[in-house]
């Protein structure tokens, strides 16, 4: 069977990968990868017999020609996508494509960058009474949003909104939040998640594009804005006396 596999990378750390996405990197043939997004330290996990593709100067046509050729001649081929390959992939053209040529498709999830700035702050993004969704978006740029999506949209909710791909545009981004958040909402910067050189600091919405610029972040940066971000002594009612359910039945009174 003719089949390429998706591989989720995750945000840099080879640890973070998934048992199965190691397992492929191992086994793999051919690797297809983004050499400007993917550590070196997840290729170095591949064999030494493996043939290693970079993709960062080569076109989606040149890119899916290399693979069904490799494919046609019977190699085991992965596709790697730093992050999760759900979010921001571009992988739903690629795949368009090669099903049109009988190729059979796995997709191996990743850790997000995202999750992975949460846990390195040990912080959980949903809490009880304060804010209870997460929005994954970017700013506009060059790609464009569809006009329900527009960031100023999205930060009515106040949720913790997590920003990718968007530190060019950064002065705009913070004009925009500071419309609907306080200036003192905790933004958290993180930049390359996961490599030896990331830098995961929090700071204050005011302050969000300021440091940016002082540190030149134009990319690989994730903001995450958050009232989550706040102390908060505020429980869930998931582990609370007084709240029963299916596997703590209300107790009966004597």
């Amino acid at each position: 069977m003719k089949k390429l596999v998706f591989v989720g990378t995750g945000p840099g750390d080879p640890d973070l990968l998934t048992v199965r996405a190691a397992r492929c990197i191992k086994d793999a043939q051919v690797i297809v990868w983004t050499d400007s997004l993917i550590s070196p330290e997840i290729i170095s996990l591949a064999s030494s017999s493996c043939e290693l593709i970079p993709t960062s100067t080569l076109t989606l046509e040149e890119i899916l020609s290399i693979i069904i050729k490799r494919i046609n001649a019977g190699k085991k081929v992965i596709r790697l996508h730093d992050g999760d390959p759900c979010l921001y992939g571009a992988i739903s053209e690629q795949i368009c494509k090669l099903v049109d040529h009988q190729i059979d498709i796995e997709v191996i999830p990743g850790i997000s960058a995202y999750q992975a700035t949460a846990a390195s702050l040990k912080a959980e993004l949903t809490i009880p009474g304060t804010v209870q969704t997460i929005i994954l978006s970017r700013a506009e740029g060059r790609t464009g949003l569809p006009e329900n999506e527009k960031l100023e949209n999205l930060a009515k909710i106040n949720a913790s909104l997590c920003i990718y791909l968007s530190a060019r545009h950064v002065e705009e981004v913070q004009a925009t939040l500071l419309k609907y958040y306080s200036e003192e909402t905790p933004v958290a910067i993180a930049y390359r998640v996961g490599w030896k050189d990331q830098l995961i600091k929090i700071v204050s919405l005011s302050n969000m594009a300021n440091f940016s610029r002082q540190r030149r972040l134009i990319r690989t940066t994730l903001y995450i804005v958050s009232p989550a971000f706040y102390k908060s002594s505020k429980r869930s009612k998931l582990y609370s006396s007084e709240h029963d359910h299916l596997f703590r039945p209300k107790k009966k009174q004597l």
